[in-house]
């Protein structure tokens, strides 16, 4: 019996700290930063400004392909080297007209490419856009976007520059939410760009790999297109991070530039960002398949097949599963050895508090126009609960304190501490439950998602991701509703 607890104990501890991996994982990738103005492939790059056909996949987006034409055309590079083709997916609004109103101002720069069989998927639609561009030797590279993101003037000529080198197959922006009023999930979001994407793909450039171009703005060259097979691969979500991988399986390399700057509108809700995330999550479950023999895999590919790689994917890819582990490990412990899971406890929140300081101070100084926009949600970005016990792990005295004066609370909360990794997602798929089917308190969800976290929310999303998958949920382009009010 004693062998028996004492190994039952001994896998609590470990799964305890093995739940502490994304953790270290976000330390060490936040730690990387600040290298990335050493690596910045400013050295290769040039003056260098190919023809550029871009590729607007489009499927009744009437309310933003107007503007977004409109600032295509106010780019800061040679009008004659820039086309602009919106490849309409049967469209049943008023997008036609309003790419074909376009056309006629702009002559020869602006084309609209009706596809009447739709409804396949963002993939196809691309796809069908790109066997046109191929038709002729015309274009020399190609951005891919989104029909709602707004680029700004000089961002096509940075992203341009980095085709100097014939090493470089493929170069992504830096896309921020661009909502001129944004709300408390977009302002969300607009944190979580921050650490995703400018602060997470910086270190990526360092580390020398990319693990997804954003799908709203990706500059291809011609040849690296031609070399995957010259379309994007049509069965999965994750296009954008399908193509990413065979770009760099190519032997070619991927970049971000994190000074072209582009804009897109995020959903104001959590039904819609749940929508748009779990359509996200699914395509990194359909990846983490497809490429199963890549992970630690140094002979399939120097940098995509390293341990950075591998911990920083599955460090995401398996939040939830490490949430779950680190409820579970220390509640075991909590009665097989109650002083080893205190321990436990702190070390964790410890390390998460570590994590959380270095992320605000890393996204304060690398945008810090967007982190004054939105740092209200990055304090609360883990959630308020968590908030409590990461001082109260800081500062022991706090929660001493309180058991001190209140003992009979001590049990309780105890246990809630320990449970709350895996609560607080339970809790934030809540919160995007009561939006769907309650109308009259619309101000709760706001407050339960503060309460338990952001980040607990894209845990929660994730875990819906494997299930969605193990079902066979249909791959249909079940795009997020946009409305045009991206600022400009």
């Amino acid at each position: 019996m004693e062998l028996t607890c004492a190994i039952v104990e001994a896998v609590a501890v470990s799964i305890v700290l093995l739940a502490s991996t994304p953790v270290v994982s976000g330390i060490y990738q936040f730690a990387l930063v600040g290298l990335s103005v050493l690596k910045t492939h400013l050295d290769r790059s040039g003056n260098v400004m190919p023809r550029v056909s871009v590729v607007v996949p489009a499927w009744n987006e009437v309310a933003v392909i107007g503007a977004t034409i409109e600032r295509l055309m106010k780019l800061n590079y040679p009008a004659d080297r820039l086309r602009v083709y919106v490849v309409d997916d049967a469209s049943d609004d008023g997008t036609p007209e309003a790419v074909l109103a376009r056309a006629e101002v702009y002559p020869g720069r602006v084309f609209h490419v009706r596809r009447e069989a739709g409804g396949e998927g963002k993939a196809h639609t691309l796809n069908y856009g790109l066997r046109v561009l191929w038709q002729s030797d015309w274009t020399q590279a190609v951005l891919i976007m989104d029909a709602d993101v707004i680029f700004t003037a000089d961002s096509l000529l940075q992203m341009a520059r980095h085709l100097a080198d014939p090493k470089v197959g493929a170069v992504t922006a830096y896309i921020k939410e661009g909502g001129a009023h944004p709300n408390y999930v977009q302002r969300f979001v607009g944190f979580e760009y921050i650490t995703a994407t400018a602060a997470a793909r910086r270190a990526q450039n360092v580390l020398g790999f990319l693990a997804c171009l954003s799908g709203g703005a990706q500059l291809h060259t011609r040849e690296n297109l031609l070399a995957i097979g010259g379309e994007i691969f049509s069965d999965t979500l994750a296009e954008d991070t399908f193509t990413t991988f065979r770009t760099q399986l190519e032997g070619r390399i991927a970049l971000f530039e994190p000074n072209a700057i582009v804009s897109a509108e995020e959903p104001d809700g959590l039904v819609g960002l749940w929508k748009q995330r779990l359509r996200w999550a699914r395509g990194n479950v359909q990846i983490t398949q497809a490429y199963a023999s890549l992970w630690f895999n140094r002979r399939r590919h120097p940098t995509l097949g390293s341990p950075s790689m591998a911990i920083l994917w599955f460090s995401i890819f398996l939040m939830p599963i490490f949430q779950l582990f680190a409820s579970a490990g220390l509640l075991t412990l909590y009665v097989l050895d109650p002083s080893v899971a205190w321990q436990l406890f702190r070390v964790f929140w410890i390390l998460a508090g570590v994590a959380y300081l270095l992320v605000l101070f890393i996204s304060l100084a690398i945008d810090t126009e967007s982190a004054k926009r939105t740092w209200a949600e990055g304090v609360m970005f883990p959630g308020f609960v968590a908030l409590i016990l990461i001082v109260g792990s800081l500062i022991p005295p706090v929660l001493d304190g309180l058991f001190g004066r209140f003992p009979e609370l001590e049990q309780p909360i105890v246990l809630l501490a320990y449970a709350w990794p895996t609560l607080s997602m339970v809790l934030a798929w809540g919160a995007k439950e009561f939006e769907a089917r309650n109308d009259r308190l619309r101000w709760l969800p706001r407050w339960m998602l503060y309460i338990v976290g952001y980040g607990p929310f894209l845990s929660a999303v994730t875990f819906a991701a494997y299930v969605a998958e193990m079902r066979g949920a249909s791959l249909a382009w079940d795009k997020t509703v946009k409305t045009g009010k991206v600022s400009n």
